[in-house]
């Protein structure tokens, strides 16, 4: 029997990199589905001081309302030259939630002036995993820098800024494989693995 797993995101892109992560792992009797999959629900504002606050509140409102188990996810990238900001500000940095091209112009200008050695950053996720009697926190980071201009145009978000720490490419121009292997959503949706693989085994 398979399980549903909703993911508390419409975001297309974020579906399938947990599809990928469980694929890989050769965790089977998971369906993976999405807001857009389910009745719509009120979800709460992201109003937490932290990704894990915000993560955990998403996959609570997700399995009340739908009664799936939920996995939620919240992210974004904190700048050591701006205190760890735009951190859970991260979409909505520009002051329009979503809108990447202006978060992308806005940051680059604050850091206009901040010379390459002081540009260190971290991408980082909470996610969380919400079922019955299950609830699991956990939080991946991805450290590197951030870039003087957008390159590349994959990804979504701050990727095209974004260069991880050991690589000369932004995370926008790396496959979806390398990215799985190596970002921060990617090193905590691995670290729900074994939890996802017990509920499967409970049907």
């Amino acid at each position: 029997m398979t399980r549903r797993v909703l993911v508390a995101s419409r975001n297309a892109k974020k579906l399938n990199e947990l599809r990928r992560i469980l694929d890989e792992a050769g965790v089977a009797g998971i369906e993976i589905v999405g807001l857009n999959d389910v009745p719509e629900y009120d979800e709460a504002p992201e109003t937490g001081a932290t990704f894990e606050e915000n993560a955990v509140a998403k996959a609570r409102d997700g399995f009340v309302a739908t009664g799936l188990a939920c996995v939620a996810d919240d992210s974004g990238v904190a700048v050591d030259a701006l205190n760890g900001m735009p951190g859970v500000l991260s979409a909505r940095w520009s002051g329009t939630h979503g809108d990447d091209a202006a978060n992308n112009a806005l940051l680059l200008a604050q850091l206009g002036d901040v010379p390459d050695e002081r540009r260190g950053a971290q991408f980082v996720s909470a996610c969380a995993l919400v079922a019955d009697g299950v609830e699991v926190i956990v939080r991946g980071e991805w450290p590197g820098r951030i870039g003087r201009k957008p390159v590349g145009d994959g990804g979504f978000g701050y990727d095209p800024l974004f260069t991880p720490e050991g690589e000369t490419r932004t995370a926008a121009e790396l496959t979806p494989a390398e990215k799985d292997a190596q970002s921060h959503r990617g090193r905590a949706l691995r670290q729900l693995l074994p939890h996802l693989a017990a509920l499967a085994d409970r049907g």
